[in-house]
């Protein structure tokens, strides 16, 4: 445990930041699998609407700093090829 008085608030701060990350991370995932189990199934109007909300939460997810920029891009170019494959 440290002992310096500004270490002490940046961890209280680290805790805080780790919460508010995980959240975004876990909602991330969850519309990637959304469009994954879309683009399994085949149902093309289901994928498109799932790829915006999974492109929507990369992009979040980049901007807050969450994933890197490059990260999502590549993500969200990989999700896009699955879309056009099906």
């Amino acid at each position: 445990m440290a002992n310096i008085k500004s270490q002490i608030k940046r961890n209280r701060q680290n805790l805080v930041a780790r919460e508010r990350n995980k959240t975004v991370r876990s909602r991330t995932r969850t519309m990637v699998k959304r469009f994954e189990t879309a683009v399994e199934a085949g149902d093309k109007e289901a994928a498109t609407a799932a790829y915006a909300d999974a492109s929507s939460a990369l992009d979040r997810a980049a901007d807050r700093g969450v994933i890197h920029k490059n990260a999502a891009s590549r993500k969200k170019s990989r999700l896009a090829r699955r879309l056009t494959a099906l």
